[in-house]
């Protein structure tokens, strides 16, 4: 029974609906956090996870004090920190790989942990709302039946998801909140908005466009964010969407619609101009190697030489 709430296995679980039922503190635990204020981050501080990626780091982090990522409609935000050592992960997961995903954050979190002989794992899920495919709900489960398969206990504390983080606006369904931030030194979770998205946003925002898989994007021990390399094909025919109305590329882009925030159509089409602007992606990662960035004394990400 891995999977624990308020130190007692919550078995198989068929529904969210089920799940808030049996454990109603979460509910009160999800109201609480849903009612905090947006917290501003400093981008000199800042770890952005853009969708499908996961970074993982601890309190003794210089180059990173807040990790963050935000633009979660369907998509469920997932952190992941031991009490002991302090090392964290926060994940962006889309349902592309759930089963796969979840051993990653475990693994990344229990490594920076190998020393620390006191403690337990805490997880706080965020993310998703009643859409009307019901992916949110899907996706929820998922998550928690793939913790479920972890061999270390893990305590899940906060549970702000589908129907918990669901608000109605002009009739249609929405998240409460689209992003979180997680401070790596005290491993408080609040919810956030983030203007930087950065480093090398667009790059990274194609990979994931273009079908790549999830990746750790941190090297905790250099302070360095490391991206690629990664493929697409000089073929793909997206071009189209550049002449396509707002309404068109929602319907067909996005997993929720009416849910998205207000850039979701523009990020898109300056995804697409980027991947059409490189239609080889080899050459952004001279002699195949990733692209790593490292903080500089004013705090801004700057491109390195590979390592």
């Amino acid at each position: 029974m891995p999977l624990l709430i308020q130190n007692r296995g919550i078995g198989r679980i068929n529904s969210t609906a089920e799940l808030f039922d049996r454990f109603p503190h979460l509910q009160e635990n999800a109201r609480t956090f849903r009612s905090r204020p947006l917290v501003d981050v400093d981008p000199k501080c800042l770890l952005y996870v853009q969708q499908r990626e996961f970074a993982a780091t601890t309190p003794a982090d210089n180059c990173v004090s807040v990790m963050g990522s935000e633009d979660a409609t369907t998509c469920h935000l997932v952190v992941l920190r031991h009490t002991g050592s302090g090392a964290v992960c926060l994940a962006h997961c889309d349902g592309s790989s759930t089963w796969s995903e979840v051993p990653l954050f475990v693994k990344a979190v229990s490594s920076l942990s190998q020393v620390c002989k006191e403690g337990r794992f805490e997880l706080h899920l965020v993310g998703g709302f009643n859409d009307e495919s019901k992916t949110s709900h899907k996706l929820s489960l998922n998550i928690l039946a793939a913790f479920q398969k972890q061999k270390e206990d893990i305590h899940l504390e906060t549970c702000c998801v589908t129907e918990l983080n669901d608000s109605v606006v002009d009739g249609t369904h929405r998240p409460v909140v689209y992003g979180i931030g997680v401070n790596v030194k005290t491993g408080d979770v609040f919810p956030s908005s983030f203007p930087y998205k950065g480093p090398a946003e667009q790059l990274r925002s194609a990979r994931t466009f273009t079908g790549g898989q999830m990746a750790d994007i941190y090297d905790s021990s250099k302070g360095l964010v490391k991206i690629g390399p990664c493929k697409w094909s000089p073929n793909l025919d997206i071009a189209f969407w550049l002449s396509q109305n707002d309404d068109t590329i929602l319907k067909y882009l996005s997993t929720s619609p009416r849910a998205e925030p207000p850039h979701f159509v523009q990020h898109m089409k300056s995804t697409i101009q980027f991947i059409l602007g490189h239609p080889s992606p080899d050459s952004l990662f001279p002699d195949g190697q990733p692209q790593v960035y490292h903080r500089t004394e004013r705090g801004d990400w700057e491109r390195v030489g590979s390592s």
